[in-house]
């Protein structure tokens, strides 16, 4: 009996043995205790509760501010508005003007000039130049300038200009300008960005207008209520080429054409 009883014990214990062993392996699937949970609740509410006063102190902040405008307008008599519906009005007069001067000046339009003595002039006379080098044989500089005719209507306050290369050797040289299309980005009669082909725009003939602009507006060449950080598109439709035909055979331009030394 007592070895009966033994057996028992030492049965009983393995198997206790071997339930505390698979316990162990799955205590982290265990539920919580209900101090755990209950602690963990807590912890939520406390955090919510901080959450609501922030936002309720902004709320109140708000609040003050815009009953702060509200009473200094209402404290105001007539002179007061008439000389804010004159302030208001030279402003407008002034954005008139300054567009006017932009008009005379080209803004508004894509312009082909044929040297490199009219470049350094409207250099001198626009703040904000934009300027695409290119050359008749690259279909890519086709592609720039259906952009650039779009942002030359959007961005009244830049000069968008287009000028042939192969007619501007000094500049060309000066600059080292190499691969067509480049476009130049002008500030103050200083060159201070440039894009060389489409490297910047996917390396595709696809990318959109609205990646072209945020390229450009980098260096604030052009005004852009847009976010310089990132671009407007996360990717750019898959690479297509081109085929034209020229000189009785057909050429590839998948990429960006050289200049001739």
């Amino acid at each position: 009996c007592a070895s009966d009883l033994s057996s028992g014990i030492n049965a009983e214990y393995g198997e206790f043995q071997t339930f505390q062993h698979y316990f162990k392996q799955i205590n982290l699937s265990v539920p919580p205790s209900t101090s755990s949970i209950m602690a963990h609740q807590s912890q939520q509410a406390a955090q919510q509760e901080m959450m609501n006063r922030m936002v309720a102190g902004a709320v109140e902040a708000m609040e003050a501010t815009v009953d702060k405008e509200l009473e200094k307008y209402e404290k105001m008599d007539e002179d007061d508005l008439e000389a804010i519906r004159e302030r208001r009005l030279k402003q407008m007069q002034k954005l008139q003007e300054k567009k006017q001067e932009y008009k005379n000046l080209g803004h508004g339009t894509y312009d082909t000039i044929t040297n490199e003595k009219e470049f350094f002039e409207i250099s001198k006379k626009s703040d904000r130049v934009v300027c695409a080098f290119y050359i008749d044989t690259s279909f890519r500089c086709k592609i720039v300038d259906k952009h650039m005719s779009q942002l030359c209507t959007k961005h009244f306050e830049t000069r968008f200009i287009r000028l042939n290369a192969e007619k501007a050797p000094f500049l060309a040289e000066r600059l080292k300008i190499r691969v067509m299309p480049t476009i130049l980005m002008v500030k103050d009669t200083n060159v201070i960005d440039r894009i060389t082909g489409f490297d910047d725009l996917g390396n595709t003939d696809n990318f959109p207008t609205s990646l072209l602009e945020w390229r450009i507006a980098q260096n604030k060449v052009i005004n852009y209520s847009g976010d310089l950080t990132r671009p407007p598109v996360d990717e750019v439709k898959e690479k297509k080429k081109v085929v034209i035909q020229r000189n009785l055979r057909q050429e590839e331009h998948s990429s960006d054409s050289e200049l001739d030394d």
